[in-house]
């Protein structure tokens, strides 16, 4: 970036008169004096050692007018073993700088340095302390009317806080710590203020898994319940709408965001360690976060990123070979623009793509554009500019086949990456980002700019609060005026600008490391492959294609940088869970038969433990030895499958036997492209020849024991008519008493009656 301008002016003219009047006492007071003026200049200045550390806690206002009054607080800590005496916090209040190169190198001095360092201003301002002993913290407020620091043009001014003492090993008063920042000063209105946007980012982790609920809503599961710490009052998502609702900053959302917490309000459930799952608890904060935000986002700019935010970078290095990878972008774009106006009730833009970073080559912007988008969201540091225009230029830059690379600056977008949870550095880091939004105004140029500010994707509480509160000192409106992100990708590209592209070569080593590798997107490629085999045999397919098209968006989401293993993890149980519901769906196993007869039916069973009915499935049977067994006139059969959700269906398979002996059989479920679905099943058919020589064999042996019991039969009757017979010719029991008499030789019998 071209920094060459300078901010107009030098030394404020008191300043110049009180170093001149010195200068002259000196040279006219002693020879001895005088001399020392042509001795030769060191080559360096001396930085006198600090025992002091002073930090800057507040700074009120941020960018003083006429009239005000300057607040500063901090505290004066003594690192040192000495206890200092005498001593005082003054204010130092140094020329205007003259670049924004001099805000930078003034920003990382430490130490103070006798001759570079201004002096104090009117010591009537300083802040007394008698003594402050070793390791002790002295707290202190320096307050100053802004006309008494002789600020005589508009600029950036260096402020410097310094605590001056004396300890026994340096009785004179020297100077013992020092702390710099500065004073953006700009009184009155410019009469060229330039546009400057700032993209404010809700951007969440993936928190969702594949895992639904069988219940008509489909009830997520989480992965964990920490997005709750996220919106609830106080948290990092719930500062950011706060903070961001009153503020004249574009929004930029990823959707998936808004359905996870949508989802929230309707009923989730968590993953707990063992496996389980159990009812989330956060209803009700999920629906006052939504609520916020819906009401902060009325008659702002919206912008959409692709849902979960893919991280392009990775796609172009190491997805876009692998099939299918790229497709998945134009769908995760149709679904941004949904999710805003469902969720939000807002429009939303879908023409931005935000690769991280703002890091680009060629591959990264065709893959960001391959999705419909328009404009691509770089910074200054990606591309470099050639120093010819003498100043920053707008920020839209057109890069060639109609994309617009809206470059934002990346001193000022980079500003609240540190610590900002220490007072102290969140007070320099608002100056400072409020000293570079000056310097980039009056630079030397006619032109009215446009300037773009991209901050980290999920700031913290801090960052946050630091962002806001810097945003805060330029609403005053006298060097920047507010814009949309639309209005900076559309404002005139200044015509010596930067626009190429830098090679793939020129693409930072520290991002390249944590993209995502390759085997992550043929993982991806698996569930989607997966995913696409299993939907078409379902009644209801929008219950599997939803939730697992979203999933797989996530799995190429920019939040997994720097977290592989979990990104891996993640992976792997979405194509597990995937798995597992394409085999409730199955052949049952079946036990080995016997076909007895020349034919017979055999039954196969498929089970389908879905909720859902599925369709479109063809079962196919298959003989191993078609010579042996056969079904119809081959040795296989298929019949169509319709099996009810939660039910088993039973297909009975016509076989013939044309010799004896095992066979075995194969079960198999197709698709109705004719793809296999799910695990074959093998059993074996025991078949049995019978021929017609057999048959009249057993013919025969039926006869004859058909004759042989006629015959039994016949013969037991005689011999029992004759036994009837015998029996018929005894006497009856109604006969006189008598007893027969015998005589020899008669063959009858008499009886006599004497």
């Amino acid at each position: 970036m071209a920094e060459a301008a300078d901010i107009q002016g030098a030394s404020p003219a008191p300043v110049r008169r009180r170093w001149l009047r010195r200068a002259i006492v000196l040279l006219a007071g002693t020879p001895v004096l005088a001399a020392l003026v042509y001795a030769p200049a060191p080559q360096a200045e001396a930085v006198q050692a600090s025992s002091v550390d002073v930090q800057l806690v507040s700074m009120a206002p941020t960018a003083p007018v006429k009239g005000d009054t300057l607040t500063i607080q901090g505290t004066v800590v003594n690192t040192g073993s000495e206890t200092i005496t005498d001593a005082h916090v003054g204010l130092r209040v140094g020329p205007a700088l003259t670049d924004r190169s001099s805000i930078d190198e003034t920003a990382d001095r430490n130490g103070f340095r006798a001759g570079t360092d201004p002096g104090e201003i009117d010591s009537a301002y300083a802040v007394k302390i008698a003594s402050l002993p070793s390791k002790v913290t002295q707290n202190f407020t320096l307050t100053v009317p802004v006309n008494k620091l002789e600020l005589d043009k508009d600029g950036v001014y260096q402020l410097g806080v310094s605590l001056s003492g004396v300890t026994d090993s340096r009785p004179s008063e020297q100077v013992l710590g020092i702390k710099r920042t500065f004073l953006p000063w700009q009184p009155e209105a410019a009469a060229k203020r330039s546009q400057l946007t700032y993209v404010w980012p809700l951007i969440s982790t993936t928190r969702v898994t594949a895992e639904t609920g069988s219940d008509e809503l489909q009830t997520p599961v989480f992965l964990n319940d920490s997005l709750s710490e996220e919106i609830k009052p106080g948290g990092r998502l719930e500062q950011m709408v706060t903070l961001g609702k009153d503020l004249p900053v574009t929004w930029v959302i990823d959707p998936d965001l808004l359905y996870t917490v949508d989802a929230m309000t309707k009923g989730y459930r968590v993953r707990t360690p063992n496996g389980k799952s159990v009812q989330g608890k956060n209803k009700a904060v999920a629906e006052q976060w939504l609520s916020s935000l819906e009401a902060a986002v009325q008659g702002k700019k919206v912008v959409a990123l692709p849902f979960a935010d893919p991280d392009l970078a990775s796609l172009a290095h190491h997805g876009k070979d692998v099939s299918g990878t790229l497709g998945q972008l134009r769908p995760a774009t149709d679904k941004a623009k949904a999710a805003v106006q469902t969720v939000l009730h807002v429009p939303a833009s879908t023409d931005f793509s935000w690769p991280v970073n703002g890091a680009i080559d060629p591959a990264i912007v065709n893959v960001a554009t391959s999705a419909g988008a328009h404009n691509v969201l770089t910074r200054s540091d990606s591309l470099v500019e050639s120093g010819a225009l003498g100043y920053t230029p707008s920020a839209a830059r057109p890069i060639g086949a109609g994309t617009t690379a809206v470059v934002a600056d990346a001193e000022l977008s980079t500003a609240f990456e540190g610590d900002m949870l220490n007072a102290g550095s969140s007070t320099l880091a608002v100056q400072r980002f409020l000293a570079h939004s000056l310097a980039l105004n009056l630079q030397r140029t006619d032109e009215q700019r446009s300037f773009v500010v991209t901050p980290q994707r999920m700031p913290t509480v801090s960052q946050a609060q630091t962002m806001a509160a810097a945003v805060r000192g330029l609403q005053g409106g006298r060097w920047t005026q507010p814009a949309d992100l639309e209005a900076a990708a559309t404002a005139k590209p200044d015509p010596g600008a930067a626009t190429q592209v830098p090679g793939a070569g020129q693409y930072p080593e520290d991002l390249r490391k944590q993209e995502l590798p390759v085997s992550a997107f043929e993982k991806i490629r698996t569930t989607q492959n997966t995913l696409d085999h299993f939907k078409v045999i379902l009644a209801a397919p929008d219950r599997v294609e939803i939730p697992f098209g979203n999933t797989i968006n996530r799995e190429m989401s920019t939040s997994w940088r720097g977290r592989a293993d979990e990104a891996r993890l993640y992976r792997d149980q979405v194509q597990e869970y995937l798995i597992g519901l394409t085999e409730k769906v199955k052949v049952i196993p079946k036990s080995d038969a016997t076909l007895s007869g020349h034919s017979a039916t055999i039954p196969v069973s498929v089970q389908n433990s879905l909720v859902q009915d599925v369709h479109d499935l063809v079962l196919r049977v298959k003989s191993a030895n078609p010579s042996r067994l056969m079904f119809g006139d081959s040795g296989q059969a298929e019949q169509q499958v319709t099996v009810q959700g939660d039910h088993t269906q039973t297909v009975k398979f016509p076989a013939n036997a044309t010799a004896s002996g095992p066979v075995e059989v194969t079960a198999q479920l197709f698709t109705k492209d004719g793809i296999p679905y799910g695990k074959e099943r093998r059993f074996t058919v025991e078949a049995t020849e019978i021929t017609p020589t057999v048959m009249l064999v057993i013919a025969g042996g039926v006869l004859l024991l058909v004759l042989a019991g006629i015959k039994m039969y016949a013969s037991r009757k005689r011999v029992a008519a004759r036994a009837a017979a015998e029996e018929s010719a005894q006497p009856s029991d109604e006969s006189p008493d008598t007893e027969p008499q015998s005589t020899e030789g008669s063959g009858t019998s008499e009886t006599v009656d004497r």
